[in-house]
């Protein structure tokens, strides 16, 4: 600050508990070599913990699992583990010899611990027979090309360090550095921007699983081990502000990594680090292929809301687009066979196509007698190539027909070959123009409650009330609402019609009485599919 010397993309900078991710990687090379067991008991490779008092007599034995997934049961020890870096591994014996008082027994709930890395640490060291650092260096940081990446601040140039402060009123004080030491592993890593960007580059390029070499110096099946939800953190649903959209975010801890799930993001990869002097952040989406990285020379810098803002404008602007599931070739062949057996009908293809239990609750005779009108009733549909899968073993997909379409969905049974064990078809017809009208009508409800309008449009027996509480919730928590299209109906007295709403779909059901315009069920849908409101 004295000297206003500029921050450029080669400044290194202290990235504090983000290096816990580090630490995760070198146990799992350590795990793929074979040299250790992620349920192996801790005290097999810190013996100093021989003596260690569980807090029951029932408690499961200390594992490196737990280290990895903050689930050992050791107390929380922020800000008291940010200033032990520089303690020195002798001290760490000791303090190890005299025991660690627990918070819960181990396994069953999630609590941030950096003596637990600290412990990773001292078993990297003990398994692969070289000081952590040296390990790190050696196996992890150097093969994938972390040159500016280390534990030793005297290896970096101070013309290229940016130096740490905290603010002290209308001041900046300059915070002193810690050393490496013995809690290195949880939190001494030093950094500049290309290597951090070039490190969350690695972790994105595990994603997705694929048959090619391996150029990593972590196996891609364990970088993706790293980042599943392994012990869930308390859940969250929340307002920014008191006008701002209830906002749902689910998170847990994988190894060394945090993962999170919001309405609208399914896989959040992510990791912060603040000490004396610094604060970082790391997050990355897996299925989208987007990583954000920064670092800040300021005590526990955050970028938290930054992070969140840039989300959302990606969002907003189209920049957010997940990766789509790639269909397997027998759901590919599947598709064409059963688009064959829906147009018409042929008792040997069915057969052929259908696993053991595909007929058993809902017999062959009865699915060709449902399937053998649609003919009549849509004309010709032709095939589509088009599928959007779920998954390898499942999709859907639509027939587009002279009158309406078709909705068709498999799922593959767990055989070879693979056939159908799970069929659905569903006829959609539009609506005519009386049941258009009307739909019309009460889409106008939702957007804003008329108890006349709405008994005109009710036949005896409809429950005016219990729509009403659904009409004025859906306002509430939905907003306006649009109608976009219909997934099913008959075309001229059933129909369920998609409604666009300012924070979410919903559906719209509808039955006409016979012979008259009015409706005997007309209710909202929460669909399936919508994890939450926005």
């Amino acid at each position: 600050a004295e000297h206003r010397a500029p921050v450029t993309t080669g400044t290194v900078l202290r990235i504090a508990s983000m290096t816990k991710s580090f630490t995760a990687l070198a146990i799992l090379r350590l795990r793929d070599q074979g040299l250790l067991a992620l349920d192996d008991p801790v005290v097999k490779w810190i013996p100093e913990l021989d003596s260690l008092a569980y807090p029951t007599s029932d408690s499961p034995v200390l594992t490196i699992r737990h280290l990895l997934t903050h689930s050992e049961g050791l107390p929380e020890d922020n800000p008291w583990g940010d200033r032990q870096l520089a303690r020195s591994d002798s001290l760490l014996g000791e303090w190890l010899r005299a025991g660690i008082p627990f918070s819960t027994v181990p396994g069953l709930a999630y609590e941030y611990s950096n003596y637990g890395f600290a412990i990773l640490g001292r078993i990297v060291a003990r398994v692969s027979g070289m000081p952590y650092d040296r390990y790190l260096a050696q196996e992890i940081l150097r093969p994938l090309g972390l040159t500016h990446t280390t534990l030793q601040l005297e290896q970096v140039p101070d013309a290229e360090r940016a130096h740490g402060y905290r603010r002290t009123g209308a001041a900046w004080a300059e915070e002193v550095p810690l050393a490496h030491g013995a809690f290195g592993a949880m939190g001494g890593l030093w950094t500049d921007l290309h290597d951090l960007a070039r490190y969350v580059a690695f972790h994105m390029s595990a994603w997705p699983p694929r048959d090619e070499p391996e150029r990593g110096p972590v196996r891609r099946a364990s970088v993706r081990e790293m980042q599943q939800p392994w012990r869930a953190s308390p859940a969250s649903a929340l307002r920014a502000a008191p006008d701002a959209p209830l906002a749902l975010n689910s998170g847990a801890y994988g190894y060394g990594l945090r993962i999170a799930q919001t309405c609208t993001i399914r896989h959040m990869v992510a990791h912060g680090g603040g000490l004396p002097g610094y604060g970082s952040l790391m997050r990355w989406l897996p299925e989208h292929g987007v990583g954000m990285v920064a670092m800040g020379n300021l005590t526990y810098a955050s970028f938290a809301g930054l992070f969140d803002e840039i989300t959302a404008e990606l969002e907003r602007t189209g920049g957010l687009q997940a990766r789509q599931p790639q269909p397997s070739p027998e759901l590919r062949a599947a598709q064409q066979d059963i688009t064959r057996l829906v147009t018409e009908w042929r008792d040997r293809l069915a057969q052929r196509i259908a696993a053991d239990t595909l007929f058993l609750d809902d017999p062959a005779s009865s699915w060709q007698a449902r399937l053998r009108p649609l003919a009549a009733r849509h004309g010709r549909c032709p095939a589509e190539p088009g599928m959007v899968p779920e998954h390898a073993q499942r999709g859907s997909w639509r027939m587009g027909c002279a009158r309406g379409w078709l909705n068709v969905s498999i799922t593959l049974a767990p055989t070879r070959p693979a056939r159908v064990q799970y069929l659905s078809v569903q006829s959609v017809l539009p609506p005519d123009a009386q049941l258009n009208g009307l739909l019309q009508q009460a889409v106008a409800l939702v957007n804003g409650w008329d108890a006349a309008a709405a008994a005109r449009l009710a036949s005896p027996g409809l429950d005016l009330a219990r729509l009403e509480r659904q009409v004025r919730a859906a306002g509430s928590a939905w907003g306006r609402c649009n109608a976009r299209e219909p997934v099913s109906g008959d075309g001229s007295s059933t129909a369920e019609l998609r409604l666009a709403c300012e924070r979410g779909p919903l559906l719209l059901r509808a039955t006409l009485a016979a012979g008259e315009p009015r409706f005997t069920r007309l209710e909202l849908i929460v669909p399936r599919d919508q994890s939450c409101v926005l």
